[in-house]
């Protein structure tokens, strides 16, 4: 019976509410998340990691990820129209 949430950021860790304990869920778990797989992809490969966070809310997990080195929201966008302008001519 939850209704949809805004993503965002929390005001602190424990929500007062449930739609601030859903954002602080969400945000803090992916956070926490990306740096767990980005720590186990390290270990499996034996070296350090470059890591590349994309999308709109992008620049929100870079707050809340220890392990993301750069960021870049257009990514996908960027690409498309590299891709375009190569087959253009």
């Amino acid at each position: 019976m939850l209704r949809g949430v805004e993503i965002q950021e929390p005001r602190s860790v424990i929500g007062r509410s449930s739609q601030e304990s859903i954002q602080s869920g969400v945000v803090h778990g992916m956070g926490s998340l990306v740096d767990g797989v980005v720590a186990r992809i390290e270990r499996e490969l034996g070296a350090e990691a470059t890591v590349l966070a994309t999308g709109t809310l992008a620049e929100l997990m870079r707050r809340f990820c220890d392990r993301i080195d750069h960021v870049e929201p257009w990514l996908t966008l960027r690409g498309l129209r590299l891709i375009f302008e190569k087959n253009r001519a």
